[in-house]
């Protein structure tokens, strides 16, 4: 079987929904854990502007989650309590769903994506995630605007949110590309590789994980943003 990565995102509009959301990054632990078939699995907060800030956005939330096969993740997402009662506050929801073609490092220390190693042409998604020093902090926020304003401009850039478990220290960049080559050339040029180049250096981190996933599929709706699954090409999307 081939392991399903899913990303699922909600946007609360009013203030009531927002500090509900707000509350179950605490109370839905319980809820999250309990749910069938489930493997690993985090709550997230988001970042505004490019999304790549520390700043908070409070009315985005994610949960990403594992699942045995595409089967279960699909049953789980649409019929598991803690994911209704998120869909029933929030004014839009989507899940990407996705099979890991390559990941190393560790996230609180395990290895959470298998992964099977595919050619398939076609979108794929770029999540790193790190736990940023205390010491290193500043000089890593004080390289992220240049790397969030590269990306926000690369029109090759399908979707990008930036979301974590703890605001400042605990980082997620999530980004879909049309295909590996663009995402190599973002790589290997600009900011970003100057900032690669920093962390390696002066040791920004204190734990980090770098993985790839092919797109296996979509459900919801996102700001009425075309489909990233199917259509070879599409509007740069947002999550704010």
């Amino acid at each position: 079987m081939t392991q399903i990565v899913t990303l699922s995102l909600f946007r609360f509009d009013s203030l009531l929904s927002r500090l509900w959301a707000l509350t179950m990054m605490g109370l839905a632990r319980p809820m999250m854990a309990r749910v069938p078939d489930i493997g690993f699995w985090k709550l997230c907060g988001s970042g505004t502007g490019e999304g790549f800030t520390p700043l908070p956005n409070t009315g985005v939330y994610a949960i990403l989650a594992t699942w045995p096969d595409m089967a279960t993740a699909r049953a789980r997402i649409s019929n598991a309590a803690v994911f209704n009662r998120y869909r029933a506050r929030a004014s839009e929801d989507w899940t990407l769903y996705m099979s890991p073609t390559s990941a190393r490092g560790d996230w609180a220390g395990v290895h959470p994506f298998v992964s099977t190693p595919e050619t398939t042409p076609g979108p794929l998604a770029v999540l790193t995630r790190a736990t940023v020093k205390p010491s290193r902090a500043a000089r890593f926020w004080r390289r992220v605007p240049d790397i969030s304003a590269r990306i926000g401009a690369d029109p090759n850039v399908l979707f990008k949110i930036g979301i974590g478990e703890v605001p400042l220290l605990h980082q997620v960049t999530f980004s879909v590309w049309p295909d590996a080559a663009t995402v190599a050339q973002f790589a290997r040029t600009g900011p970003h590789a100057e900032a690669i180049r920093a962390v390696r250096d002066e040791g920004w981190f204190r734990e980090e994980l770098y993985a790839r996933f092919a797109i296996a599929g979509e459900s919801g709706n996102w700001s009425d943003a075309a489909p990233i699954a199917s259509p070879p090409h599409h509007p740069q999307r947002d999550a704010i």
